[in-house]
C-alpha cells in the first residue's frame, strides 16, 4: 500500500511539473488557467447544470468499462454501444409518442437503449471470443459501424421533413424530455441512473461471487477456465454490462440533451470515460470523484479561449497527462520498489558530492 501510494504520488507530481512547464512555454500562466476553467465550471448555476449533465452518462460509461476492465478487456467500442443505445432510444420515440402516455414512453426508450448498447456489446464481445478478433480492433470497428448508421438515419428515413441535415433529427415533442431542475440542465433521472450504476458496481465487483469470477478470468485466463470458472460466460457478461450502461448513457443523451438523434451523439463520452477508469484502476470507489473531476475539466475547457485564446483541447492534454503518468506509476510500482529508488539516489548524490571533492 506504501509502495503504490509513493508511485502513485511521485507520478502525479511529475505530471503536475511537466504540465505546468507546457503551459508556461506556451506564453501561460498556469494560475490563470486554473482560475478560468473554474470559472468555466463553476461560474454560473448554468455552468454547474453542465457539469452535472456530463456527470451523468460518464458516471454510466466509466462503471461499465470498469466489469471489462476486471476480466482483463479493453472495451474501446464503448461510444459505438452509446451511439447504438441511442439510436434504439429513438425507436420507440418515433413510433408511440402520439400513441402511448409520455411517460411510458420514456421508460421504452431508457430500457430499449440500455438492451441496444448491451447487443453492441455483445457483438464485440462474440468477435472477440469467437472470431479472436482483438476487442480493441472490434470495438473500434463498430464503432465506424454504429455512426455510419446513425448517420444514415439521420440523412435517410428519419431525416427532418424537407432537407436532410447534419443537425440531427426533427426534434421530438417536449413533454418526452427528461425533466430538468429549475429550467437547468440538470435532470434527476438521469444523475440517478449514473450514481445507481456507480453503486450496482461497487456492490456486484467487490461483494458478489459473480464478481469474484471475473477477477479471476481478469488475472489469468487459462487458469480460471482450468478451475472450472466459465470464462466465455463471463467475458461475454462483461461486454454486455458495460454495453447496457453505456446505451443507457446514449438514450440520456437522447432524452435530456439534444432531444434528438445527433451525428456523433455520444460526444466522446465513451473515450473519457476510458480516461477516468484507465486512472482509477480497478477501485470503484473513486468513480463519482475523479469523473467528476474530468467532468468540470471538460465544460471548464469551453472557457479558455474566450478568457486567454488558448485552445479548449488543453484539459485533454491535461486528462491524458494524469492518466499517462498514473499508469507509470502503478506498472513502476508493481516492478520497481521504491529501496530501489532512494538507492539509485543515494549512489547518484554520493558521485556528485566526490566530483566535487
Amino acid at each position: 500500500m506504501t509502495k503504490s501510494f509513493f508511485y502513485q504520488i511521485s507520478s502525479f507530481a511529475i505530471a503536475l511539473i511537466i504540465l505546468t512547464g507546457m503551459i508556461l512555454l506556451s506564453g501561460a500562466s498556469p494560475l490563470a488557467i486554473i482560475a478560468s476553467m473554474w470559472g468555466g465550471a463553476f461560474g454560473t448555476l448554468d455552468q454547474v447544470a453542465r457539469v452535472v449533465s456530463t456527470l451523468a452518462p460518464l458516471l454510466l460509461c466509466a462503471s461499465g468499462l470498469l466489469f471489462t476492465f476486471t476480466a482483463g478487456l479493453y472495451n474501446l467500442g464503448i461510444e459505438g454501444q452509446i451511439s447504438f443505445g441511442a439510436i434504439v432510444a429513438m425507436i420507440p420515440i418515433r413510433l408511440f409518442q402520439d400513441v402511448l402516455p409520455p411517460a411510458l414512453v420514456i421508460v421504452l426508450a431508457i430500457g430499449l437503449g440500455g438492451v441496444g448498447g448491451a447487443l453492441w456489446g455483445l457483438l464485440a464481445g462474440a468477435l472477440n471470443v469467437y472470431g479472436r478478433v482483438n476487442e480493441i480492433f472490434a470495438g473500434l470497428g463498430l464503432n465506424f459501424v454504429a455512426d455510419g448508421l446513425a448517420l444514415y438515419l439521420i440523412f435517410g428515413p428519419w431525416k427532418k421533413e424537407g432537407v436532410a441535415s447534419m443537425s440531427g433529427t426533427e426534434t421530438f415533442h417536449e413533454s418526452l424530455w427528461l425533466p430538468t431542475l429549475a429550467n437547468t440542465d440538470i435532470s434527476p433521472i438521469s444523475l440517478l441512473l449514473g450514481i445507481a450504476a456507480v453503486v450496482i458496481t461497487l456492490v456486484v465487483l467487490r461483494g458478489t461471487h459473480f464478481g469474484l469470477q471475473l477477477r479471476a478470468v481478469g488475472q489469468n485466463l487459462r487458469a480460471s477456465y482450468v478451475l472450472g470458472i466459465p470464462s466465455t460466460r463471463q467475458l461475454l457478461s462483461a461486454f454486455a454490462i458495460c454495453g447496457s450502461f453505456a446505451g443507457l448513457a446514449g438514450s440520456l443523451q437522447v432524452l435530456a440533451v439534444y432531444h434528438r438523434l445527433i451525428p456523433s451523439v455520444s460526444s466522446n463520452l465513451g473515450f473519457l470515460a476510458l480516461l477516468v477508469a484507465m486512472l482509477i484502476g480497478l477501485n470503484a470507489l473513486l468513480i463519482l470523484p475523479v469523473a467528476f473531476f474530468f467532468s468540470a475539466l471538460n465544460v471548464g475547457s469551453l472557457q479558455l479561449p474566450l478568457e486567454l485564446n488558448l485552445e479548449s483541447s488543453l484539459a485533454g492534454v491535461i486528462q491524458g497527462m494524469l492518466v499517462l503518468f498514473a499508469l507509470l506509476g502503478r506498472g513502476l510500482s508493481e516492478t520497481l520498489p521504491p529501496q530501489a529508488i532512494r538507492r539509485q539516489i543515494a549512489i547518484w548524490f554520493d558521485k556528485k558530492q566526490t566530483a566535487k571533492g
